[in-house]
């Protein structure tokens, strides 16, 4: 089992002590420090996972509010252990404890009305609504590979799974430890994603609900005919945004061990 331990890490994690679940799945909350910013996050370890042995990473994303989320990414966590990966999720700019983004607030704001007053969502509204997560989020997820990777349990390869599409897309863009990137279809998209995603070369899995109320499904079939990597596949099935069928999530698993070298749980 992984060790309990708390304290700082490089000066730029703190760990705190280690509690584990009735699998063998130990939970660590942490805090890490990346350009002045005070960032939230919690990590899952696999039973087993060792200097001897360690654990791939994949980064969870999710929509924002760590500890809301908390109880489906512990679940996500759980399977991803099966294979053998460690997993972590960070709190995303502007939600949970951290400080109000007012520029993304206001776009919000701007998104509900359009969408309350049945009007197509203006490109600048998604943008301002998008991009600022992008920009700050991307250099706190690469921060967290620095400071989880320096762990003895954690090493290998590193993979990113769900939550907003701009960020998985920038992420695995610019940080060449993403070797395998899972997108849940959706997300608003700002034009420069969809440009970004052509430079991709990493495997990449989509997921999409063809039903998923409030989301432009052609949206998300244009961002996966723009996706450059030279393997990519898209998984659609009937459904709404919580209709996910379970093998959908398992096959999901299959690719992150495929491209990680985890074990098939």
């Amino acid at each position: 089992m992984p060790r309990s331990t708390s304290g700082w890490y490089g000066l730029r994690m703190r760990l705190d002590t280690a509690r584990t679940l009735d699998d063998g799945l130990t939970e660590r909350r942490f805090t890490l420090d990346v350009d002045g910013a005070t960032v939230p996050g919690i990590l899952w370890t696999p039973a087993g996972a060792s200097e001897s042995a360690p654990a791939p990473l994949i980064l969870l994303g999710h929509p924002g509010g760590l500890d809301a989320m908390s109880p489906r990414l512990a679940g996500r966590a759980r399977r991803s252990a099966r294979d053998g990966f460690a997993t972590a999720a960070l709190e995303l700019p502007g939600s949970g404890e951290r400080a109000r983004l007012e520029e993304v607030d206001a776009a919000r704001a701007d998104l509900r009305a359009a969408l309350a007053a049945g009007e197509p969502v203006p490109d600048d509204v998604v943008d301002r609504l998008v991009l600022p997560l992008v920009d700050r989020s991307v250099p706190e997820h690469r921060g967290a590979l620095d400071a989880l990777g320096a762990l003895p349990e954690v090493g290998g390869p590193a993979g990113y799974s769900g939550g907003i599409v701009a960020i998985g897309v920038r992420l695995a863009l610019v940080e060449p430890r993403i070797a395998a990137l899972g997108l849940f279809a959706g997300s608003f998209l700002p034009g420069t994603t969809v440009d970004e995603a052509r430079r991709l070369t990493v495997p990449v899995h989509v997921l999409l609900q063809w039903d998923d109320e409030g989301n432009d499904r052609q949206a998300s079939l244009d961002l996966f005919d723009a996706i450059g990597s030279p393997e990519k596949t898209l998984q659609a099935n009937l459904g709404g945004h919580r209709g996910v069928p379970a093998f959908a999530g398992e096959d999901a698993a299959r690719f992150f061990a495929r491209h990680l070298g985890g074990r098939p749980g």
